[in-house]
């Protein structure tokens, strides 16, 4: 239903449900909320890899042949697929390969980032069937691509091939078939080789600025900035010492 795995510094996350296109129902739902809290509660896995099984799909949204289980969670805190409703503490990649449709793209969009292979396909299909996005997607999309691009989605519905994908800025890094999850864990281990105090505040900066006014953005990223002296002291440190010069160590 749902793995959860430990390679490395990354919690691998898989939606397990390959003959359902990796479709939520009520029970995996349950099973990614309690993957979520055990890698929040982990100091040790410091980004989230969240994936579906097989190449076919990544998720295909909720399980229409199971929708009644699906129906007690769409109060909850935490939201009807899971987590989608949490705000994550740490990085969030989504390695993504095939369908990502309806909730299934809207957890994707909860994540930080986004790897794709040249067969994802993105979309919210649901609205030709008159289904309302509940799982972030009108909130998330928009920080992302921009309100036009957002708009665009989200009204017509329409399927988002991964070259388009990565040109609007949605997908991170398009990669061959079946590397995703690999470039993922990857990218996941460089995250977590930084510093992490400071990177997780900078990850808040961006993330609570979005949307108000640019003078208490600035405000934020200043407070945030000077808890973090002591550290930044010390890289300034290290960088005289002459580690990381002409870029070295930079990007993952």
């Amino acid at each position: 239903m749902v793995r959860y795995e430990r390679p490395g510094a990354a919690a691998l996350v898989t939606i397990d449900r390959p003959e359902r296109r990796n479709a939520v129902d009520g029970p995996t739902a349950e099973a990614l909320h309690e993957a979520y809290r055990r890698f929040a509660a982990d100091d040790t896995a410091r980004v989230l890899v969240l994936t579906g099984a097989g190449e076919e799909a990544f998720c295909a949204g909720a399980d229409l042949k199971a929708i009644d289980t699906l129906g007690p969670r769409l109060d909850l805190p935490e939201g009807p697929l899971g987590f989608t409703r949490l705000a994550s503490p740490k990085p969030a990649i989504a390695a993504v390969s095939g369908w990502c449709l309806a909730g299934g793209f809207e957890l994707a969009l909860w994540c930080d980032l986004r790897v794709a292979t040249p067969s994802a396909r993105f979309g919210f299909t649901e609205r030709r069937f008159g289904v309302p996005l509940i799982d972030g997607g009108t909130q998330r999309l928009p920080r992302i691509v921009g309100t036009g691009r957002a708009l665009d989605l989200v009204l017509s519905g329409r399927i988002v091939e991964a070259e388009e994908a990565q040109h609007i800025g949605l997908v991170t890094e398009v990669v061959g078939h079946g590397a995703h999850v690999e470039r993922a864990l990857a990218m996941a281990e460089r995250l977590a080789a930084f510093p992490q105090d400071t990177m997780l505040s900078d990850r808040r900066a961006v993330l609570e600025g979005a949307g108000v006014p640019l003078a208490q953005g600035l405000g934020l990223e200043a407070a945030l900035g000077r808890g973090r002296h002591g550290t930044a002291v010390a890289g300034a440190q290290r960088f005289a010492g002459g580690e990381g010069r002409h870029g070295r160590g930079a990007g993952i």
